[in-house]
C-alpha cells in the first residue's frame, strides 16, 4: 500500500501517540522494529501517519513498549476503528487543510473551551459577521474561496447545533466592540451571542478590560478535550494557519492559562449584562 500523502489530524495524532509510547520506553526505531519483526522504516511511517495501523498492530506496539495505559490504548483503538469520513472532506482542495482539521478537531472532541481576543467565537458567528472577518484577509482571497469559507463556517456552526457538546467561550471585551462589517453587523452579532448564551450546552463569559492582570494568552485558542486527558489537544490560531499542541507539558501549561482566564472572567449573568450594555452604546 502506498504511503499516505495527506494524513488527517486524527491519523497524525495516532502516530504521535505511538511515537510517545516508544520514546517513553526508551526504544529506538531500530530496537522496536526488531521486537515487532518489521522493517525500521515501517515504524517511522506508522509514527508519521504515512501508513495505517491496525488494532492488532497497535496492541503489539504498546506491548513492545511496555505501555500499561489501558485507557489510552482503548481510546486509540476506538480512533482506529472509526473510518467514517467527515462532511468537511467535500471541501478538500477548495479550502486550506487547516480549516478541515479545525472542523475535525471540533467534531471529534468531547468538550471545547475557546479563548478569543480578535473576533467572535466561530460557533456563534452570523453570516454577515463571518463574511466581514474573512473579507478582511490580505491579500484579498478570490470570491469563490470567500464564499466557500463562509459556507464552511456556517456548516460547522450547524453541525455543532445538531450534535451539541459542552462549549465554554471566553471572550476578551475588545471583541465586543470591534466592528467587523460595521455597527449594524456588530449589533446583530451581539444579539446572536446573547441568544447563544442561553443555550444549555454553551457558556459565554467575558473577560473585561478592568482586570488586575491579563490572563496570559495572546492568541486565539481552542482547548479540545479528548476521550481521555492524554488525548486533549490545543489549537493555536495564527496567520500561517492553526498549530496543534499535544505534548504533556503544553497541555498542562494551557490548562493553567484557561484556569487563570476562568478566574478573571465575569459570571454568565454579568457577561450578558455587559454585552447588552455595549449593544445599547453602539
Amino acid at each position: 500500500m502506498p504511503p499516505r500523502l495527506n494524513p488527517t489530524l486524527r491519523q497524525r495524532r495516532i502516530g504521535a501517540e505511538l511515537r510517545k509510547m516508544r520514546e517513553a520506553a526508551g526504544l529506538s526505531t531500530t530496537k522496536l522494529s526488531r521486537a515487532l519483526g518489521i522493517d525500521r522504516t515501517q515504524v517511522s511511517q506508522m509514527e508519521s501517519a504515512k501508513v495505517g495501523v491496525s488494532p492488532e498492530r497497535l496492541r503489539s506496539f504498546a506491548a513492545a513498549c511496555k505501555c500499561m495505559n489501558l485507557p489510552l490504548i482503548e481510546a486509540l483503538e476506538s480512533m482506529l476503528q472509526d473510518r467514517s469520513k467527515g462532511w468537511w472532506e467535500e471541501y478538500r482542495g477548495t479550502l486550506p487543510d487547516g480549516f478541515l482539521e479545525n472542523a475535525e478537531l471540533e467534531k471529534t472532541s468531547h468538550e471545547l473551551m475557546i479563548w478569543v481576543l480578535t473576533h467572535m467565537p466561530g460557533p456563534s458567528q452570523t453570516i454577515s459577521y463571518a463574511s466581514a472577518v474573512f473579507g478582511r484577509v490580505i491579500p484579498p482571497i478570490p470570491r469563490h474561496e470567500l464564499e466557500a469559507r463562509i459556507a464552511f463556517r456556517m456548516q460547522r456552526k450547524a453541525d455543532l447545533r445538531r450534535n451539541p457538546k459542552p462549549l465554554t467561550a471566553f471572550i476578551y471585551e475588545s471583541v465586543l466592540w470591534t466592528r467587523f462589517g460595521g455597527t449594524q453587523v456588530l449589533k446583530d452579532q451581539l444579539a446572536t451571542l446573547l441568544e447563544d448564551s442561553e443555550l444549555p450546552w454553551m457558556t459565554i463569559r467575558v473577560v473585561p478590560f478592568d482586570i488586575e492582570t491579563f490572563p496570559g494568552a495572546a492568541e486565539n485558542l481552542t482547548y479540545a478535550f479528548g476521550a481521555i486527558p492524554d488525548l486533549d489537544t490545543v489549537e493555536q490560531e495564527s496567520s500561517q494557519g492553526p498549530e496543534y499542541l499535544d505534548a504533556v507539558s503544553e497541555l498542562t501549561s494551557y490548562r493553567r492559562i484557561f484556569d487563570r482566564t476562568e478566574a478573571a472572567a465575569l459570571s454568565e449573568v454579568e457577561s450578558r449584562d455587559l454585552i447588552r450594555k455595549i449593544a445599547r452604546n453602539l
